[in-house]
C-alpha cells in the first residue's frame, strides 16, 4: 500500500526535547501508519518546530504541560522541516510561487489601537509567528489549523463539550445529517446543509457570497489531489477515493510535458470527472472508496479538507492565502493579518444556522458551559489574536488582563499551582491569590505516545523468541517512568501501558493494563534478565541508545543509565542531531531510540498502525514490528466502524504489543491553561480547533 511521506517536526517540550513527527503528504516511500499519517517525534520530547492525529508541527516551548507549545501539524509531511524553513516557497494553483503569507512583520507589534465600542471582542494568544498560510490545503501546523478553522469549514466537526474518543462524537457541520454508509463500507452519501453561503467577497458577481454546493466539495478535494499544489494534505485522500489517484497522476504527467500549463487550462484536465466523486444534485454527493477505511469520517473534520469556492481561487491566485474566502463564522480582511504580529477576524453576518450545544455533563453545567445553550453562533463580534515568540510577554499580558487566556509557561508553573498527591499521580490546585482574581484553570491531556523504541530487527534487542522478549521486558521493568515524569515534567504527565493515549478506546483503565511490564520492579527485571541468559547483566553487550540533542535530553539519559545500572545493564548514549537520528531509524541501525507520536485523530487505529509491518522503516513503524497475526487484526479494525467487536480486537492488539515489548513506555503530556474571568465557554482542547465560535466574553 502506497503511503505518504513524513513531515518530521520537532516540538519543544517543557524540560526536555521530544521530537514529534507527523505523517502526511504523499510519496513513493512508505511512511506513515494508517495509510499514512500522524505525528511522531524524534527524541524525548522537544525541539524546534514543524509537524500527526493521523491524527502535525510544533514550535517553541509551552507551558507546563510537560511539553511545549506544540504547533503540531495536523497531518502533513515532507521530510526534515523545522521552523527555520517553514516559510519556504510553496507552489500555488496557478503554478506560481507564494513566498510569504500575510503582511510581513516589521519586528514590533503594529496592531492598531483597540476601539471596539460595544462589540464583544475576545483577545487570544498564539505561539510563535502564528499561521504561515490561510490556504487550508497548504496548512500543516496547529497555528495554520487554528486560524483556518475560524474562516473555513469542513463537512463534519466534533461535539464541542465532549472530548473526541471515537466517531460517536462527530456531528454534521456543512452537512444536513450524518452521511449514510453502504453495507460494504465503500459508498458514502453526503447530504449538504442548505442555505450555506460563502463569505461576501469581490470574487463573486456583485460581491455577494453564493450558496455552497456539492460541486464545491468536489473542487476542493480535487485541489488536494492536484500536484501543482502543496502535497501536504494529499495523504488525507490518497489511495482512498476511486479514480482520484489516477486523476492526480494524469495532471502530473501533463505538467511534466507542459511546463507552462496553469492549473485550470482546459487541456490539462482539472475538470475531468473522478469516478468516485459523483454529484447527484446541488446538495448531494456520493463518494466511493477503494476499500473500507474506518478513518474516512475523521478526515472529514480536518481543516485541510475545508470547502473553498473556485471563484476565489481563480480571482486571487497566489494571493488567496491573504484573501481567504470560506463559509466559516468569521471573515478576514487582508489588512488584519500581519504575520508574526497579529490576526484579527470579524463575525460573518451571513453565517449559516449553527447553535451552541444544549446538552452536556453535570460538570459542564456546574462550570457554566451550558449558560448559552441554544444560542446562535458565533457569540463574539471580533477576535483579536496576538502572536508571541516568547513566553514571558504572553504571561505579562495575561496578568494585565490584555489576554483572556494563556498557556502556563514552565517558569511560572510553581507560582500558579500547588502540587497535590503522590509522585506519579499528581493533581494540582490553583494558588489562592489567582483564585481570588476569579482566574480558573484547565488541564488538557494530549493524544501523545512518548516512548523508547526497540528495533525489532536488531540482533540483540529484536526478535520474537522468549529470550529476546524477556530481555526487552527486563529493560522495561528497570525503567522508572514516574520518576522521569516527576523530574522533567513536574509530575503532570500521564504514564500508561501500551501505545493508546488517554481518552481513546483501548487506553487502559487508570493507565495500567492487565499485563504490564512498566517499572520500576528491579527484582522481576533481574529475574527476567537472568532468564534471558544475562544474569546480573553478565555477557550482555553494551546497548546503544539514540536520542536527539537539545532540551534536557542529556539529563534524561542520565536517568536511563541509572535505571539500567540497577540491573547490571550498560547503556551507551548517542546524542545526535535529529536528522542523524532519523537516518539511523530509517536505515534500521538504531537499536534503541527515543521518539514520540501525536495522534492525528481520536481513533486507536492511528497509533496501532505504528506497528503494522507494511509501515516498517522508513515508514512510521520505526520498531520494524512484524507479526502476521497483528497485521491481520489491524487490517480488520481499519475497515470496521466503532463497535464492541472492534474494541475487543483493539484490546487484543494492545496486549500483544505489551507482551512483545517493542517499546518501553508510555507517557502523554498535559497542557495547562489559565483563564481570565471575562472569557466564557472556553473548554480547552487540542483535538480540534474550530471552538472559537463558541466563546463569549462578559465585561
Amino acid at each position: 500500500m502506497t503511503q505518504p511521506k513524513r513531515l518530521w517536526f520537532a516540538i519543544t517540550v517543557l524540560f526536555s526535547a521530544t521530537l514529534f513527527v507527523s505523517g502526511c503528504t504523499p510519496s513513493e516511500t512508505p511512511a506513515t501508519p494508517s495509510d499514512g499519517q500522524s505525528t511522531t517525534s524524534g527524541t524525548d520530547d522537544s525541539g524546534p518546530e514543524d509537524s500527526g492525529p493521523d491524527g502535525t508541527s510544533s514550535d517553541d516551548t509551552s507551558g507546563t504541560d510537560g511539553g511545549t507549545d506544540d504547533s503540531a501539524t495536523t497531518g502533513n509531511e515532507n521530510a526534515d522541516t523545522t521552523d527555520a524553513d517553514s516559510a519556504s516557497d510553496t507552489t500555488t494553483d496557478a503554478g506560481e510561487t507564494e513566498v510569504t503569507t500575510g503582511t510581513p512583520s516589521t519586528g514590533v507589534n503594529p496592531a492598531p489601537p483597540r476601539d471596539t465600542g460595544d462589540l464583544k471582542v475576545a483577545r487570544l494568544p498564539m505561539r510563535t509567528d502564528g499561521p504561515r498560510t490561510l490556504d487550508p490545503i497548504r496548512g500543516s501546523t496547529t497555528y495554520d489549523n487554528s486560524a483556518c478553522s475560524m474562516i473555513f469549514e469542513t463537512l463534519l466537526e466534533y461535539e464541542y463539550l465532549q472530548r473526541p474518543t471515537d466517531a460517536t462524537t462527530l456531528r454534521p457541520l456543512l452537512l444536513a445529517e450524518m452521511p449514510t454508509i453502504s453495507d460494504d463500507g465503500l459508498t458514502y452519501t453526503f447530504k449538504l446543509k442548505p442555505d450555506v453561503f460563502f463569505h461576501d467577497n469581490e470574487c463573486f458577481p456583485g460581491g455577494a457570497g453564493r450558496a455552497m454546493t456539492a460541486k464545491d466539495v468536489v473542487f476542493s478535494w480535487k485541489r488536494v489531489a492536484d500536484p501543482k499544489n502543496s502535497l501536504k494534505s494529499w495523504w488525507l485522500l490518497k489511495d482512498t477515493i476511486v479514480g482520484l489517484n489516477e486523476f492526480s497522476q494524469a495532471l502530473k504527467e501533463y505538467d511534466a510535458a507542459h511546463e507552462d500549463a496553469t492549473a485550470f487550462d482546459p487541456a490539462r484536465g482539472f475538470d475531468a470527472p473522478v469516478e468516485g466523486l459523483r454529484v447527484i444534485d446541488d446538495l448531494t454527493l456520493e463518494v466511493r472508496l477503494t476499500e473500507p477505511v474506518s478513518r474516512f469520517l475523521y478526515t472529514m473534520t480536518m481543516f485541510q479538507l475545508s470547502i473553498v469556492p473556485r471563484e476565489a481561487i481563480e480571482h486571487y491566485g497566489d494571493r488567496f492565502s491573504q484573501n481567504p474566502v470560506g463559509t466559516g463564522p468569521f471573515t478576514l480582511n487582508e489588512a488584519d493579518w500581519v504575520q508574526g504580529s497579529y490576526l484579527h477576524v470579524n463575525r460573518n453576518p451571513n453565517y449559516h444556522e449553527c447553535y451552541y450545544p444544549s446538552e452536556g455533563s453535570a460538570e459542564d453545567r456546574a462550570a457554566g458551559f451550558l449558560e448559552d445553550a441554544g444560542k446562535r453562533l458565533p457569540l463574539l463580534d471580533r477576535i483579536e489574536i496576538t502572536m508571541f515568540r516568547e513566553d514571558q510577554p504572553m504571561w505579562l499580558e495575561f496578568q494585565t488582563k490584555d489576554l483572556d487566556y494563556t498557556q502556563v509557561p514552565n517558569e511560572n508553573f510553581d507560582a500558579s499551582f500547588i502540587k497535590l498527591g503522590r509522585a506519579g499521580n499528581r493533581t494540582f490546585k490553583l494558588k489562592p491569590e489567582l483564585e481570588a482574581e476569579g482566574i480558573t484553570f484547565a488541564a488538557v491531556p494530549l493524544l501523545d505516545f512518548i516512548f523508547y523504541g526497540f528495533n525489532m530487527e536488531d540482533p540483540l534487542l529484536g526478535g520474537y523468541d522468549e529470550r529476546h522478549r524477556k530481555l526487552r521486558q527486563a529493560l522495561c521493568l528497570a525503567m522508572d517512568w514516574d520518576e522521569r515524569n516527576e523530574l522533567f515534567y513536574s509530575g503532570i504527565n500521564a504514564v500508561y501501558d501500551g501505545p493508546i493515549p488517554v481518552g481513546l478506546v483501548g487506553h487502559p483503565e487508570r493507565g495500567r493494563a492487565p499485563v504490564s511490564y512498566r517499572g520500576p520492579d528491579i527484582e522481576l527485571a533481574k529475574q527476567l534478565l537472568a532468564e534471558a541468559g544475562y544474569p546480573g547483566g553478565q555477557g550482555l553487550p553494551v546497548i546503544e541508545f539514540f536520542t536527539s540533542r537539545g532540551g534536557n535530553n542529556a539529563q534524561q539519559i542520565d536517568l536511563l543509565i541509572r535505571n539500567m545500572n540497577a540491573i547490571g545493564v550498560e547503556v551507551k548514549p548517542q546524542l545526535v542531531e535529529f536528522s542523524a537520528l532519523m537516518q539511523r531509524v530509517d536505515k534500521r541501525t538504531a537499536p534503541w531510540f527515543s521518539f514520540a507520536w501525536g495522534s492525528d485523530y481520536p481513533d486507536p487505529e492511528n497509533n496501532l498502525a505504528l506497528f503494522y509491518s507494511p509501515n516498517a522503516s522508513p515508514g512510521a513503524n520505526h520498531f520494524n514490528y512484524n507479526r502476521p497475526k497483528y497485521d491481520a487484526l489491524y487490517e480488520e479494525i481499519r475497515a470496521m466502524q466503532p463497535s464492541p467487536e472492534r474494541t475487543e480486537k483493539v484490546l487484543q492488539m494492545r496486549d500483544m504489543l505489551i507482551e512483545d515489548a517493542p517499546f518501553a513506555g508510555s507517557m502523554g503530556r498535559t497542557r495547562f491553561y489559565l483563564i481570565n474571568p471575562r472569557l466564557k465557554n472556553f473548554k480547552p482542547t487540542e483535538d480540534f480547533y474550530n471552538w472559537v465560535k463558541y466563546l463569549d466574553v462578559e465585561d
